[in-house]
């Protein structure tokens, strides 16, 4: 990013603040076979707090994701992050027999949070009182990604009872999907339609508003076998969807996109610190366009970025329904 660009985009950008995070905090959750383990992060200082909430890719846990969770955090948002069933950290047996219900126990853990944020306001020293609970977005990555997005409206076919059921929740008011599976179906490989038969999303209830970020080297469905497409896969969130949507698509990102998971994890293929960089900044700009905090972060954001000589992505936005572009808003974006 050039001198210019920066100074431009960083007028938009809020100051950071000090964080507190506290984890584990417990939530008790019957029927799950164990209790919810949740990490809360806040700013120290602010108040009308919009809330995160982060659904972790399949393995991960509340320990992850720092360089998004701290960068929301310090620049205004409350973030909470669970640890999922699937978890590395829980170590569930291949055998288990909630297996055929994780991606059900990924969605109730969202909501219980949203249930419980009493008591995950009183857990933090100095956060009480300082939520916007009117505020409120879901975002994951991967596996997370359609977690949050049952919550924003995406409907997935039960392999238990073959129904599609509503697990949308009006609390929240915006997503971002990152790398999320797209369509099932004869999409899906003989491998992951057997091992994997949860992953059947509907996107064409997903009304609530959502940023899709994807990288155009995301081959890592492919090569672990989940689907016979490749990279596109993962727009799909973002063309079967109604309502107001908008694609980030980053170039030569991968599954994922430049280390979004952790500081130091090696599960980065494609580690570049710039590109983080940019993915937070959009997503916090977005963010607070989406709930209706201010326009002026997304506009200016698109704006400085879109001037680069050298883009490193892409931005695509719409207002109508799948396949029509709404406001024909396309632009380039580059760090």
């Amino acid at each position: 990013m050039t001198a210019s660009d920066m100074a431009t985009t960083e007028v938009a950008l809020t100051a950071p603040s000090p964080v507190v995070s506290v984890q584990p905090v417990t939530l008790e959750a019957p029927g799950r076979g164990e209790d919810l383990q949740v990490r809360v992060s806040a700013p120290t200082t602010g108040s009308e707090l919009p809330i995160i909430v982060f659904s972790h890719g399949f393995g991960s846990s509340l320990h992850g994701y720092g360089p998004l969770a701290d960068f929301w955090t310090a620049h205004g948002f409350v973030v909470i992050q669970p640890t999922h069933l699937d978890s590395r950290t829980v170590g569930l047996a291949q055998d288990d027999a909630r297996g055929p219900r994780l991606w059900r126990f990924r969605v109730e853990d969202l909501k219980r949070i949203l249930d419980r944020l009493d008591l995950l306001e009183a857990a933090v020293p100095g956060l009480s009182g300082r939520l916007d609970r009117s505020r409120i977005a879901a975002a994951g990555h991967s596996f997370g990604g359609q977690t949050a997005g049952n919550l924003l409206g995406l409907r997935v076919l039960d392999p238990e009872t073959k129904r599609e059921e509503d697990l949308s929740d009006p609390r929240v008011k915006a997503g971002v999907l990152f790398a999320t599976a797209g369509e099932g179906g004869a999409n899906l490989t003989p491998f992951a339609a057997e091992h994997f038969p949860f992953m059947n999303p509907n996107f064409a209830y997903m009304t609530t508003p959502a940023l899709v970020v994807v990288g155009d080297r995301d081959d890592t469905p492919r090569k672990h076998r989940l689907t016979v497409r490749g990279p596109d896969w993962m727009a799909d969130p973002y063309l079967l969807s109604p309502g107001e949507k908008s694609l980030f698509t980053l170039f030569g990102a991968e599954h994922s996109l430049g280390g979004i998971g952790g500081y130091e994890v090696q599960e980065t293929t494609d580690e570049d610190p710039e590109r983080v960089a940019l993915i937070q900044r959009v997503t916090w700009a977005y963010l607070r366009h989406a709930l209706g905090i201010e326009d002026a972060a997304w506009s200016a954001a698109r704006k400085a970025l879109s001037q680069s000589a050298t883009p490193r992505g892409r931005i695509e936005s719409r207002s109508g329904g799948p396949g029509v572009q709404g406001d024909g808003d396309q632009q380039a974006v580059a760090l």
